[in-house]
């Protein structure tokens, strides 16, 4: 059969929607400025969507770093792989600035983060190593072990009696295989904003010979005293072994790094085939994300914005009666009851009548009947967009209790 056959009669459990979502509920575009106000269809929508949660993706000292960055080095330099001609003083520089910030020894850059993460998992363990993961771990971290030719064992979200069992389990086969264990959670939880339970895992330490690896893409720059990150947020981070971060969410960026002890980030650097056969970040990248780290640690006003209006969005969603689930993170979810066609409904709604654009999550990334509208809050929100944006959602409970929604159709989308 021709490869291409089986792509005639399903598209996958997205892209089987691909007709009536492409370019309004799937792959939209957003224009113009970032902001919490941008242009989606010729309309000016307040945007919930991005993840820029300190504000610093269109500021300007930011942009100013960033175009005197490609001015002066261009987005060639540095050409090459770092091992091979693409090293440079400056990546150096920014490695050992991200070590000192998350307290590690040492600290490596990553081209993009979700790449990055696959090679390190790819790196780090062989076929007679074992992992245990939890069951949200994101898709970076399921590919990534897709790559490893071992064991590997999965607890349900944040159940600590079941990672016991499964560490008992791991145990007993790298006592036979000679191999070690690697236990991979994320700091903050991206779709349902909720912590990996940090503490607990590490408290198994003294039960269980393993090295942790936390992935803190959504919790590098927002969580902790200084923002760096959920193991300071829960006085941990000496205890992480391995921990993760991306250029992507509190940066604005592009790229991501690992941290961890001298010798083991010295193994990755020889060792990660993204990064070995991959081109060295762009010059341009590395210098903008000085600034951006800089403007982390000293201004710390960008995340107390963040973190007012976190907290005014979520108390108020709560005090109106809406299931905002396990979250102590920016990232604001926002559980109803309904199927895909109830979904689109209330993202037309949303978008058309109250000019709100927010993701919308459904099967198969949460249960079948449950709509999950994903917030991000940031520091570029203003306490009127969350009163408005209440205001707007409540108006949207009462239809979809109401049965407004109810049909059984995809909305149709608005083509301009």
């Amino acid at each position: 059969m021709d490869i291409f056959n089986k792509i005639d009669n399903y598209f996958g459990p997205l892209g089987q929607y691909m007709e009536h979502a492409h370019g309004y509920y799937m792959f939209p575009k957003l224009e113009g400025e970032i902001s919490n106000r941008m242009i989606f269809q010729g309309k000016e929508k307040l945007v919930w969507s991005l993840n820029n949660y300190l504000g610093l993706g269109n500021h300007p000292d930011v942009r100013k770093a960033d175009a005197e960055a490609a001015a002066k080095w261009g987005l060639a330099y540095p050409m090459g792989a770092r091992m091979m001609s693409g090293q440079t003083r400056y990546h150096e520089e920014l490695e050992e600035k991200l070590a000192a910030f998350v307290k590690k020894e040492a600290a490596y850059l990553l081209n993009y983060g979700y790449q990055g993460m696959v090679s390190i998992i790819n790196t780090l363990v062989d076929r007679r190593d074992v992992i245990v993961y939890d069951s949200e771990a994101h898709a970076c971290i399921i590919d990534g072990m897709r790559l490893h030719f071992g064991k590997r064992f999965v607890y349900p979200h944040n159940d600590m009696n079941n990672l016991e069992k499964e560490l008992e389990r791991a145990t007993r086969i790298v006592e036979k295989t000679n191999g070690g264990i690697l236990v991979i959670t994320e700091g903050v939880y991206g779709m349902a904003g909720d912590l990996g339970k940090l503490r607990e895992i590490i408290e198994l330490k003294k039960k269980f010979n393993f090295r942790l690896l936390v992935d803190d893409a959504h919790g590098f720059g927002t969580m902790g005293k200084t923002g760096a990150g959920t193991g300071e947020h829960f006085g941990v981070q000496d205890d992480i072994d391995i921990y993760f971060a991306t250029f992507a969410k509190a940066m604005a960026g592009i790229g991501g790094f690992v941290a961890g002890n001298k010798k083991m980030i010295n193994f990755l650097m020889y060792n990660m085939r993204s990064q070995i056969y991959a081109k060295s970040l762009p010059m341009a990248m590395v210098i903008g994300a000085f600034k951006r780290l800089e403007m982390l640690q000293h201004e710390p006003q960008h995340k107390e914005k963040l973190w007012t209006i976190v907290n005014a969005l979520q108390s108020g969603l709560k005090a109106k009666g809406f299931n905002l689930g396990k979250t102590e993170s920016p990232v604001t979810p926002v559980f109803f009851q309904g199927g895909v066609p109830e979904a689109t409904h209330v993202t037309k709604d949303l978008r058309e009548k109250h000019n709100i654009f927010c993701s919308i999550v459904t099967y198969p990334v949460v249960p079948k009947d449950v709509i999950m509208l994903r917030l991000i809050p940031t520091a570029m929100h203003t306490l009127e967009d969350v009163e408005y944006t209440i205001n707007a959602f409540s108006e949207i409970k009462k239809n979809l209790d109401n049965g407004v929604y109810s049909d059984g159709t995809i909305a149709s989308m608005v083509v301009h």
